[in-house]
């Protein structure tokens, strides 16, 4: 199709664009897949998009100022490109189903405060020399050897008062069994 084609009702006739698509839409589908890196689905969306273009510009493909439309079609095509890639940039990353049903699902920060407030009260409930086993071994991450150690009992004696508290806090955080085990 070239410029100065006969235009129905101020409008792009079907035939003309089907024309324009014959005559024009290799090179561009050609330019359009390069600037999508090989992209064949994005290329062909933006090949028709460049031709909607053209129907509702008819203005620009009858100009005698060119012999052929071909020019202002790549010129559109490479911009609308452009704008995609632009657009794409600018929004996050799309994800599909299959990497959202496999993230961990973590709890919210207030959700974890609430539950460390909750322990530190259940904590104080226990003898002394429970709690003292529990910090060490639990909170401070001392073994069982160091806890010993530190409180001059046998290893034992030791690994028994954890066995206890940790019982004992289980009566008193029963929503919290099963991160206790």
């Amino acid at each position: 199709m070239t410029a100065g084609t006969t235009l129905t009702n101020g409008t792009t006739a079907e035939h003309e664009l089907a024309a324009l698509q014959r005559e024009h839409g290799r090179p561009l589908f050609a330019l359009l897949l390069r600037l999508c890196d090989g992209d064949r689905q994005r290329a062909e969306d933006l090949v028709q998009e460049t031709l909607v273009r053209a129907w509702q510009h008819p203005e620009a493909l009858r100009a005698d100022d060119f012999e052929s439309v071909r020019p202002w079609l790549l010129t559109v095509g490479r911009r609308l490109a452009i704008d995609a890639r632009r657009a794409r940039q600018a929004r996050p990353a799309e994800v599909g189903d299959a990497v959202l049903e496999n993230a961990r699902v973590c709890g919210d920060h207030a959700e974890r405060a609430a539950a460390a407030l909750d322990v530190r009260e259940a904590v104080k409930t226990l003898t002394p020399e429970h709690r003292e086993v529990l910090v060490l071994v639990y909170f401070q991450g001392a073994s069982v050897a160091e806890s010993a150690e530190i409180l001059g009992i046998p290893p034992g004696t030791v690994k028994s008062r954890a066995y206890y508290a940790l019982r004992a806090l289980r009566r008193v955080l029963p929503g919290y069994a099963a991160d206790l085990r």
